[in-house]
């Protein structure tokens, strides 16, 4: 794995008007992923958006979709988002009472799977599917928002998160409050994505996006090594 700190914009934060547009920009501004924050009323307090807006959205880049399912149930709806172009799909440990056979359903469909963990969730909720892991996305705020204050006490779960994956090839991300002040927390726990919003999409430009991101990405760096 690359020792450079992967940066996933969340669309959340982004003008909605033209989502296209933007996705593109960020893209051309150094994003290396693009995050869907896909929310469904019901498991977190927002709705989103849907496979459709995905797949109409999916031409403009060729960037990794970092697919964040916020919905319960998850499973009706994995083939779906994996046909409208969505790369990985993380689903929530707390969405469901059959995480393990949902992690079976996305490798089954060829992408790759995530599972994320709320900030009162316990790093022991997953010790039993880590084999069928490629990401854990940590929730540094609570899900269902953007722009809320990063929780510190998190950090210590990137740690203990860290030490539970050992050498599987397993990253770690981080959603929540990240900016170059909290990166470098998260980062030299050992996280290596790191998903951003509000301080992405501020700007309105290509190149205010990339001085956005490259502020995140350096300082995310520098802690990391």
């Amino acid at each position: 794995m690359s020792k450079k700190t992967l940066i996933a914009p969340s669309v959340l934060a982004s003008d909605f008007s033209k989502l296209g547009d933007e996705v593109e920009a960020v893209a051309a501004a150094g994003a290396d992923w693009i995050h869907l924050d896909v929310m469904d009323g019901h498991f977190v307090p927002n709705i989103t958006f849907g496979p459709p807006v995905v797949k109409a959205i999916r031409n403009r880049t060729k960037a990794f979709f970092d697919c964040h399912l916020m919905i319960a149930p998850a499973d009706p709806y994995l083939a779906a988002f994996a046909e409208a172009g969505c790369d990985g799909m993380t689903v929530h440990a707390e969405a469901g009472p059959h995480l393990d056979r949902s992690l079976q359903t996305i490798k089954s469909l060829g992408k790759k799977a995530g599972v994320s963990l709320n900030p009162a969730t316990p790093e022991t909720a997953i010790e039993y599917v880590l084999d069928r892991l490629d990401l854990i996305l940590i929730m540094t705020v609570n899900p269902g928002f953007g722009g809320q204050a990063f929780i510190p006490a998190i950090v210590d779960k990137v740690r203990r998160v860290k030490a539970l994956i050992g050498n599987r090839p397993i990253r770690i991300e981080i959603d929540g409050g990240i900016s170059p002040e909290t990166a470098p927390l998260v980062t030299a726990a050992g996280a290596d994505v790191l998903v951003a919003g509000a301080a992405i999409f501020k700007g309105g430009t290509v190149e205010a996006y990339w001085a956005n991101i490259e502020a995140i990405r350096s300082a995310a760096d520098k802690a990391a090594n």
